[in-house]
Formats: C-alpha cells, structure tokens, sequence
C-alpha cells in the first residue's frame, strides 16, 4: 500500500514514529502537493463567475497545472521514500577492512546521489506550484483570497525542507561537480521561490486588511 493512500492519522503516525520513512522529504512533498491543491481550490472557487472572466482562460490554464504538479508532487512522497531506503541501509555496511572500507564508500556515494534525486525535484514543482499562485494573487476570487496565502506558505515550506534534505545528502557526496551542478539547479530555485512566496503572502495580507 502507498503511503499517499495513507489515512491522515496513519501518515502522521509513521512520521512521527522512528522508522526511516517517510521523513522530511516526504513531509516536504506533501507539503508541497497541499499548496498546489489550495491553487486549484482558488481555481473552481473563482472559474464561471462573471466578475473574473478576463481571467477565465488563465483559470482553466492554472487549474490545469495544477492538477498535474499536485499529483506528482503526490507521487514523490514514496518515490521520496523508495530512494531513501538503500542508503538508509548503506549506513549499516562493514567498514574493517580497507576492502570494506573502499565498498562502502562507492555505495554510500551512489545512494546518496539518489537519496538526493527525489528532493531536488520536489524543489522544481514547488517552484512551478509558487508561480501559479504568483498569478492567482490577482487573478482569483477574492473570497478564496486566504488561500492563496495558505498555498504559498505550504509551498514556502515544501521548498526550503526539500532543500534541506538535498543538503544533507550533497554535503556527503564526494563528486563535486555533481554537487555544484544541484546547487546551480537549485539554489536560484529556492531564492526565487522564497521571494515570490513572500511578496504573494504580503499582497494577500494587503487585501485581507481593513
């Protein structure tokens, strides 16, 4: 059984409990698939109502997208999960031995590499989810205004705590040029990202004041 088809209370258990996984890339993911769908929760709220339909095509084109990054956001948290695993169980490898020593070394480099895969791309479609929100700031019904500002901030988490777990993973791997090309992939990604977030929640504060 998946963990996304996981009951609330079950999911929030196995993190909370010492297993491997899920862990922080999945809460992340997660994270992140639960602000793209409050960007399609803005989209039906505001599709159809003659008040928004300059924007109409817009609305259709968002809701849309994000459809598909939620449901692939979605996807990550086991895939998350998956990955982690074989380094989870690299840690436990004999090192005695130089052999031993030498074997571990190549494993841990290789699984560290895929333990790192899974987070950079939720990275990527937190991103994609924040530039949806980026327009529906203006764009969406302002009865579903608040949500937009719950979408970015559930984002804002997902992707700084997918940086984080691709953090920890490339501050063991060796490979240099692989980690500088992971930071230059994702490091203006998170920047960004985090502005955008910010300057979002700043408009719908605006907005929401009396």
């Amino acid at each position: 059984m998946k963990m996304i088809d996981y009951s609330c209370v079950r999911f929030m258990d196995e993190l909370a409990s010492k297993n491997a996984v899920p862990g922080g890339g999945g809460a992340a993911a997660l994270s992140g698939a639960m602000g793209t769908a409050l960007a399609g929760m803005v989209c039906n709220l505001t599709t159809g109502k003659k008040k928004y339909a300059q924007y109409e095509e817009d609305i259709q084109r968002i809701m849309k997208e994000a459809d598909r990054i939620q449901r692939a956001l979605l996807e990550m948290v086991d895939l998350d999960a998956e990955n982690f695993l074989p380094l989870s169980k690299a840690y436990g490898l004999p090192k005695e031995t130089e052999e031993e020593k030498k074997h571990k070394e190549e494993i841990m480099e290789k699984c560290l590499v895929q333990a790192c895969s899974v987070p950079v791309e939720i990275v990527k479609k937190c991103y994609e989810a924040i530039l949806l929100h980026e327009e529906l700031v203006d764009k969406g019904s302002m009865l579903a205004i608040s949500d937009v500002g719950v979408g970015v901030q559930c984002l804002r988490s997902g992707i700084i705590s997918a940086w984080l777990n691709v953090q920890i993973n490339i501050n063991s791997i060796k490979n240099q040029e692989y980690v500088s090309k992971v930071e230059n992939e994702v490091k203006p990604l998170l920047s960004k990202g985090i502005e955008i977030c910010d300057d979002v929640y700043s408009k719908v504060d605006k907005k929401l004041a009396k």
